[in-house]
């Protein structure tokens, strides 16, 4: 899995603490900017992260460049709707040679995995086999209909894969882009960060987290699952680990 920063609004701190001061301001925005100095800015946004005014965190947003992940991550991903995403097509995209995430707990038995390898092994092979007939077919009905070859084999390519695709497993690789607005950031990383979340995207939240914290501690300094900052909202499903998940979060 590579997880990288790729965009964030300049001067993130500063911005958001100057979009919560004004609700409490008679200046305007210029004004508070300018007069406010940073150590004065983290000191507002200490406060504010208490006070659960979460609204000015909306006008400051991340932007990461994700790979090496599955189509399991990304179709738990996508769930959280107050984002934009743009992910590699599988349509557009002939994949020649597939990767694919394997499950550590099938990585570490030595009869599961080959098990596993046989099965993507198979499914490559379909996807090979079954783009070669429909694009042949394809290719000749398109040149009956009076396209040129190489205009024809492009369509028949195109349209091929997009029908061959379906044999793809879930462990198939993919690549993402995503950017959130840092209030859907704490959502994400209260649930996805929590030990009861799957493993994979529980992995990418846990990194993400890493790298905004570099960015703006300040506003991240008690993000994770909802036992970092308080009581566990898990019920009867919960870990029981509340102490060691506020010392792992804490040093993150």
């Amino acid at each position: 899995m590579k997880v990288a920063i790729i965009a964030h609004t300049p001067d993130i701190e500063k911005v958001i603490a100057s979009a919560a001061k004004l609700c409490y301001s008679q200046v305007g925005v210029e004004e508070l900017s300018q007069a406010m100095e940073m150590e004065q800015a983290n000191a507002f946004l200490e406060k504010l992260m208490t006070f659960g005014h979460y609204s000015p965190l909306e006008h400051a947003s991340f932007t990461f460049a994700v790979e090496g992940v599955s189509r399991v991550l990304t179709h738990q991903l996508v769930r959280h709707r107050i984002a934009s995403y743009s992910q590699q097509s599988q349509r557009y995209v002939k994949l020649d040679q597939f990767e694919y995430i394997m499950p550590p707990a099938i990585e570490a038995n030595e009869a599961a995995k080959a098990l596993f390898v046989k099965a993507m092994q198979s499914d490559q092979e379909t996807y090979n086999q079954l783009t070669a007939l429909l694009e042949a077919t394809l290719m000749e009905n398109y040149m009956h209909m009076g396209m040129g070859e190489k205009k024809a084999r492009a369509a028949a390519e195109k349209k091929a894969i997009e029908d061959a695709r379906f044999v793809f497993p879930n462990a198939c690789e993919t690549k993402i882009v995503l950017t959130m607005n840092l209030r859907s950031l704490h959502n994400f990383f209260e649930h996805r960060c929590c030990e009861r979340a799957q493993w994979e995207i529980r992995a990418l939240a846990i990194e993400m987290l890493r790298q905004v914290k570099a960015v703006a501690p300040t506003l991240f300094e008690k993000s994770g699952p909802s036992c970092v900052k308080g009581a566990c909202k898990e019920g009867k499903m919960t870990c029981g680990k509340a102490v060691e998940t506020r010392v792992f979060f804490s040093g993150l």
